[in-house]
């Protein structure tokens, strides 16, 4: 079987768009997302008055002239991983000084743009024979959970083990341990270490076993990320980088030594290790270009054949 592998679309529309084409795109019969789906904020476009209006992109303001300029703005900022929201100046008043409503447009913003990505799926994948299995991510929240569920083509494997085919089975969590941006799927090692062992139990073959963990094992070089200072700046003007990989998925790795181990969460960590007998494979992310990093990987019943990072 034929999969394709990618992680950390944080929002990128285009980036999502290019999953669900993968399958046909890299000839694969399986598509498996690695988690964080959702973007991180959502940027205004606030109405000046006549056909006029002014936007905050990544610290560079613009005035937009017409409806035509605003379109393709909306497009810029969904392609990046936000979410665009046209409103006006009494309404972003409004906003800032009623708790908790920014809040709740952003969840909206999440919800809505989560809705038409399964739309856009399912006409994507119906009748293609292609399977989608999407696992949420550390910076997931709950609420996502339920809408994936409606959709015919894109199944949720949080927490669960599944049969791939015949040979494999593939056991998934987007939990990770803890990070300094206190997350909504992150706990402790020793509690990922329970969550992760309830599953992998259940396995009937772990060496021919997929691993679809999101954080990936500490040590391992799929897990070295800029170190950061208390207030979450650049430990040093130069990129110095540590490992922040999970102890608790190196452990099962180690104990299971399954055949091939897919992981994310850590965008600068791109690459492929041989730990004993696991291929680990962290294809890294590149969302806010609106470019996305993937694995084709074919796998045979006794073990990995070729596999390949991509990037497109």
């Amino acid at each position: 079987m034929q999969i394709f592998f990618a992680s950390d679309v944080h929002g990128s529309e285009i980036c999502w768009k290019k999953f669900i084409n993968a399958g046909k795109f890299y000839e694969a019969d399986t598509l498996i997302l690695g988690g964080d789906m959702t973007g991180k904020a959502v940027v205004p476009i606030i109405a000046q008055g006549g056909e006029r209006y002014k936007v905050t992109l990544l610290d560079q303001e613009s005035i937009l002239e017409g409806g035509e300029k605003v379109a393709e703005m909306v497009k810029t900022i969904q392609n990046r991983g936000y979410y665009p929201y046209v409103t006006d100046p009494d309404e972003v008043a409004e906003i800032s000084s009623t708790p908790g409503r920014s809040d709740d447009i952003f969840l909206d913003e999440v919800l809505k743009t989560i809705r038409r990505w399964l739309e856009y799926a399912d006409e994507k994948l119906n009748g293609t024979g292609i399977r989608c299995f999407v696992c949420p991510g550390n910076d997931d929240m709950f609420a996502i959970d339920d809408v994936i569920a409606t959709s015919k083509s894109v199944e949720n494997v949080e927490g669960r083990l599944i049969q791939l085919d015949d040979h494999h089975e593939m056991i998934n969590t987007g939990w990770t341990n803890p990070t300094p941006w206190d997350t909504h799927r992150e706990e402790d090692d020793q509690a990922l270490l329970a969550r992760i062992e309830a599953i992998a139990s259940q396995l009937q073959n772990p060496r021919s076993a997929v691993f679809n963990l999101h954080a990936p094992p500490y040590g391992s070089g799929l897990d070295e990320a800029p170190e950061l200072t208390k207030d979450l700046r650049l430990a040093y003007a130069g990129q110095s980088l540590i490992s922040v990989g999970s102890k608790a998925v190196l452990e099962v790795v180690e104990k299971y030594q399954p055949m091939l181990g897919l992981f994310g969460h850590i965008h600068e960590g791109k690459g492929t290790r041989k730990y004993r007998k696991t291929l680990c494979i962290n294809p890294g992310s590149m969302y806010e270009q609106g470019i996305l990093q993937g694995a084709l990987i074919d796998l045979k019943p006794n073990k990995v054949g070729n596999y390949i990072l991509t990037t497109g």
